[in-house]
């Protein structure tokens, strides 16, 4: 049993690049940590467009990969 008191670092793969995260990291808060706007992006996890009411749910694992697009507005 791990009974460090520091988060286990998991991999993934975030727009073709490789990431880590601490384990239990949920996917707004990985977002964020990549300096992203949660309400500004949609998000591929694992190959299908994930719906924003599951995001708050979603967390992440050991080779997750996801595609992460920014929504821009103008006109």
């Amino acid at each position: 049993m791990n009974t460090s008191s520091e988060a286990t670092s998991i991999m993934l793969q975030v727009n073709g690049e490789s990431k880590s995260c601490a384990e239990g990291t949920t996917l707004p808060q990985l977002l964020i940590q990549l300096a992203m706007d949660p309400r500004l992006v949609a998000v591929e996890y694992n190959g299908e467009i994930l719906h924003r009411q599951f995001w708050e749910t979603t967390v992440m694992q050991t080779n997750d990969r996801l595609e992460v697009v920014t929504i821009v507005g103008g006109g």
